[in-house]
């Protein structure tokens, strides 16, 4: 499969880093502001998006003070503009004032909204030629040739946020890929590891965000419990690194200390370690190509005392099969698989699918989906939208 990969082509900034972050009132926008904070007169807030909680996005703004913040609801500007009134913050409303946020003159756009719908703003901030910490990992799924096209084009950088592929991004030999063998990432194997099929069948919303190791969203809880996380991740990892699909492999590691593993042609491993907090990708992010301190707890290697690892087991999680499929298959396939499987989650969250339906239904659209090459932007968008209708018509 012809890609571009994308390299860091960015040097040093200054301190007093211009910050966006698109998706402030999610886990990873949360834990970006907690890192800000602990770091005062480092950054400067430029932009604050959000796309329903309001309360939450006023509350943020009027202590972080950026120049703008967006509800991409539009509904809500009423209710933003009142909560912002009197503070120095200019409010703005709708999907098309978010894409703008993502535009505005910023050293890093934090991109971390919840997935396809993404797309564009992060589009937006990697044509204003931005540093791009990429917390959607959607977008490449939905995009990767023409997103990594646009980075080249624009002179932006991409610096994955994903705890994988930022621990990947740490290790890579950029300059001599020929020397890297296979690259591992690692999953926790969620809730429902040691599961049956039976039980597994009977699991409810409630159990499946419940993530042994992370604090995150329902839908990416939802993605880790049926490890399709871990298959969007594969194709992520594709579009990120001078890779091949055979290279990318997968491991279960119940501890989540271990991140990724990069094997080298002389035998040597090199392995990412950190306790699974996501404040620890998102400093590395922040400060690239510094580091700062991170309000984590560290490394007690000692104190934990085994790691453990497994083969993923396909059979009872079928879905990392699937998107590795869809990987090799290329086309839309990516695309229609990220699609469909958005609206099985988003059913399965209402108690309106079963769990093991979620898959079912992600591999029927693939299947009835013709597979087609993406040339453009609009294209992604209109095979986007046909996925999804034709997984809400199963």
């Amino acid at each position: 499969m012809d890609k571009d990969p994308v390299l860091p082509l960015r040097g040093p900034q200054d301190d007093g880093k211009a910050i966006t972050i698109l998706g402030s009132t999610g886990t990873i926008g949360q834990n970006t502001l907690k890192i800000i904070a602990s770091h005062p007169g480092r950054f400067q807030l430029a932009a604050l998006t959000a796309g329903n909680n309001v309360a939450l996005l006023a509350e943020q703004a009027k202590k972080f003070r950026p120049r703008r913040a967006v509800i991409a609801n539009t509904a809500l500007y009423g209710e933003l503009k009142e909560l912002l009134q009197g503070s120095d913050v200019e409010a703005a409303a709708g999907d098309d004032a978010v894409c703008e946020a993502a535009a505005m003159p910023s050293d890093v756009v934090m991109s971390a909204i919840v997935g396809a719908a993404g797309l564009k703003p992060t589009l937006a901030a990697i044509r204003s030629g931005a540093t791009v910490a990429l917390a959607n990992k959607e977008c490449l799924v939905c995009a990767g040739a023409l997103m990594t096209k646009e980075v080249k084009k624009y002179g932006a950088t991409l610096i994955p946020v994903d705890s994988e592929h930022n621990g990947i991004f740490q290790l890579f030999d950029f300059d001599h890929p020929e020397r890297i063998e296979s690259v591992t990432i690692t999953a926790s194997g969620g809730p429902f590891r040691e599961f049956t099929l039976e039980q597994m069948r009977g699991v409810t919303p409630q159990q499946a965000v419940k993530h042994p190791n992370w604090n995150m969203g329902a839908k990416i809880s939802v993605d880790s419990a049926t490890l399709m996380n871990k298959g969007l991740e594969l194709i992520e990892a594709f579009y990120l690194f001078p890779l091949r699909p055979e290279q990318l492999k997968v491991l279960i590691h119940p501890q989540s200390i271990v991140h990724c593993l990069v094997q080298m042609i002389d035998g040597s491993v090199l392995a990412q370690m950190s306790l699974p907090d996501m404040c620890t990708p998102i400093a590395h992010a922040l400060a690239w190509p510094e580091r700062i301190e991170a309000p984590v707890k560290k490394l007690d290697l000692a104190a934990i005392g085994n790691l453990q690892f497994e083969t993923p087991d396909t059979k009872r999680f079928p879905a990392l099969r699937i998107a590795r499929d869809a990987l090799v298959a290329g086309g839309n396939a990516p695309t229609v698989l990220n699609a469909a499987n958005e609206i099985a989650v988003s059913r399965f969250l209402r108690s309106e699918l079963g769990f093991l339906d979620i898959v079912k239904i992600v591999e029927k659209t693939l299947e009835t989906v013709d597979n087609v090459p993406l040339e453009t932007i609009d294209d992604v968008l209109a095979c986007d939208r046909a996925a999804r209708q034709f997984a809400e018509n199963i």
